[in-house]
């Protein structure tokens, strides 16, 4: 048991552009699937904490959405999620995917300039990239030395640089009692979770517009020690999205239901039953009350 009076606890904001791979990120250094994880941009709409102890330290990290600016309210709402995560850290982690150029990082910087929160470059992705690449953009990045607290080249395929940014994060972590139970590996309630693997398998199923103008609300959750209950309603914007979600004889919905159901199996460790309904709301994500609805307090 460690000593609470040589602790540490802290929150530490995970940003970056859209796919940077922030989600993939923590759900790697935490060893369990949390955060909502797609190879489309945009896919984390909401701050989640996610809880780590390393060593004699809880670090509350916190995903948050990629750093974007549009006009619909939804991704407003997403920028100001992202902004407020960084204004309310202790450090801030910075994914620079290796074939970045730095112009996000700049933007960052400008966006940091106010607060100025410590942070660490995690130069991400550099399994895909040859050894003088990951050097070249070392290079690159020098020329901000100043604003940077270290600069870590990473890996979650290859395992590269975990246990060397865990070190780093203490650093500059305040001495804490821990702010949460050591048990607990994320604030998060179920329903909230459920609803994210739910949306992350219409991420992966559906194409094109459908999974950008689509939401998941948990209608009712039935929980027991070895089945679990779920039934849950995927909102759209148009009516001709309702009908690619069911598809032909429901073959599309079955699809996203199965595969959530394996993904919802995988995390809660029980049985789960699993029903979707689609309902329309014709342009939710530009309509602040529908918004508020759906839990995108602006």
């Amino acid at each position: 048991m460690v000593n609470q009076e040589n602790s540490k606890a802290g929150f530490v904001a995970v940003v970056g552009r859209p796919n940077a791979g922030k989600s993939t990120l923590l759900n790697y250094i935490v060893g369990e699937r949390l955060a909502m994880v797609s190879k489309k941009a945009q896919a984390t709409r909401k701050r989640m904490n996610i809880i780590m102890m390393h060593n004699d330290t809880q670090i509350i990290f916190v995903d948050t959405p990629g750093i974007h600016k549009k006009e619909r309210l939804l991704n407003q709402f997403m920028l100001d999620e992202a902004l407020k995560a960084m204004g309310d850290s202790d450090l801030i982690i910075f994914l620079a995917p290796v074939t970045d150029k730095t112009d996000e990082y700049e933007k960052f910087l400008k966006l940091n300039q106010a607060k100025n929160t410590k942070h660490i470059v995690l130069l991400t992705k550099i399994d895909h990239v040859k050894h003088s690449d990951i050097l070249e953009a070392l290079g690159k990045y020098q020329k901000f030395q100043e604003h940077f607290e270290a600069i870590i080249p990473f890996s979650v395929n290859r395992k590269i640089g975990k246990k060397q940014l865990l070190d780093e994060i203490s650093k500059y972590l305040p001495k804490s009692p821990f702010l949460y139970d050591t048990e607990l590996m994320t604030t998060e309630h179920i329903r909230s979770i459920y609803r994210e693997l739910i949306r992350e398998s219409i991420f992966e199923n559906l194409s094109d517009e459908i999974p950008y103008e689509s939401d998941v609300i948990i209608d009712k959750i039935e929980e027991n020690d070895s089945i679990d209950r779920i039934w849950a309603t995927i909102v759209v914007e148009k009516d001709t999205q309702k009908g690619i979600i069911v598809g032909n004889q429901g073959e599309t919905i079955k699809r996203v239901g199965k595969i959530a159901r394996i993904v919802l199996e995988n995390f809660s460790g029980k049985k789960i039953y699993l029903n979707l309904f689609v309902s329309v709301k014709k342009g939710w994500s530009k309509n602040r009350d529908s918004l508020e609805e759906l839990g995108y307090i602006l």
